[in-house]
C-alpha cells in the first residue's frame, strides 16, 4: 500500500489519498556517463509508485473502499498505459467531437514534477477552466487523444503515455501557460546530452490524470 499524504488542492479538483498497486509498473531509464580514461554505463529504475506518492490526485470521495489499481495498455495506442479512477456514466466522444477535459499533467522524468493542471488555470470568477480541444485534430498530444477516445463523460483516467506518444515537438498541446514551466518541461525532454546517451526512451514519459468533463458534438 502507498499512502498519500493529504496536502491542499485547488477548489473542485480530484485527490487521493491512498493507492494500491497490485504490481506497480516501472520505467527503466538507462544512462551513460564517460570519463577520459573509461565509459561506464548505469541503470536506474523510477518507479510509478514514486510518482503516485509525489503526485495526490484522485479524490477519496471517489471510492468508498480503497481499490486495487492495475494498469493495462490501451490497445493499438502506441504504448499507452492506462487506469480508470472512476467510470463515467456520459457520452463516449467521438472523432470531430468537441471535448472539454480537466487534467494534471507530470513528467516521470522530474520524479512526478507537475508541470501544469488545468484546475490552476481560473476564469475571472475563480472557476477552473478545462482544456478543450477538437477530437482528431492532431494539435494534441497523441496519448491524450488516445486516452479519451474509450472514455465516458464523467470518468477519470490514468495514464502513462510513452515519448513516441507525447510531445514530438514544442507546439503541440496542452502547454503549460507559465513560461517557465513550459521550459523546464521542454529542455527535460529534448535535452541533447541526455538524448545522446541514450535515455529518449525515457525523458518524455508522462503521467497524466485526465476528467472527461464534456463531449459536444459539432452541428451538422
Amino acid at each position: 500500500m502507498i499512502r498519500c499524504l493529504p496536502r491542499a488542492q485547488p477548489s473542485g479538483a480530484p485527490f487521493i489519498t491512498t493507492i494500491h498497486f497490485a504490481s506497480p509498473p516501472s520505467i527503466t531509464i538507462s544512462a551513460s556517463h564517460s570519463s577520459a580514461s573509461s565509459v561506464s554505463a548505469s541503470r536506474r529504475t523510477v518507479s510509478l509508485s514514486i510518482i503516485a506518492v509525489a503526485s495526490s490526485i484522485i479524490s477519496s470521495g471517489y471510492f468508498s473502499s480503497p481499490a486495487r489499481a492495475e494498469f493495462s495498455e490501451i490497445p493499438n495506442s502506441g504504448g499507452v498505459k492506462s487506469l480508470d479512477l472512476r467510470v463515467g456514466d456520459g457520452e463516449i466522444p467521438i472523432e470531430g467531437d468537441q471535448v472539454a477535459i480537466h487534467y494534471y499533467g507530470r513528467l516521470a522524468a522530474k520524479q512526478g514534477w507537475r508541470f501544469d493542471s488545468t484546475y490552476d488555470h481560473k476564469d475571472s470568477s475563480g472557476d477552473s477552466i478545462p482544456f478543450t480541444f477538437i477530437l482528431g485534430s492532431t494539435n494534441v498530444i497523441p496519448g491524450i487523444e488516445t486516452a479519451v477516445r474509450s472514455m465516458k463523460v464523467g470518468g477519470i483516467r490514468r495514464v502513462v503515455i510513452p515519448p513516441s506518444q507525447g510531445y514530438l515537438n514544442t507546439s503541440q498541446e496542452p502547454l503549460p501557460p507559465n513560461f517557465f514551466d513550459r521550459q523546464r518541461l521542454f529542455t527535460t525532454i529534448f535535452n541533447p546530452t541526455r538524448l545522446a546517451n541514450g535515455e529518449g526512451s525515457t525523458l518524455g514519459t508522462l503521467v497524466f490524470d485526465i476528467e472527461l468533463v464534456s463531449t459536444r458534438r459539432p452541428s451538422r
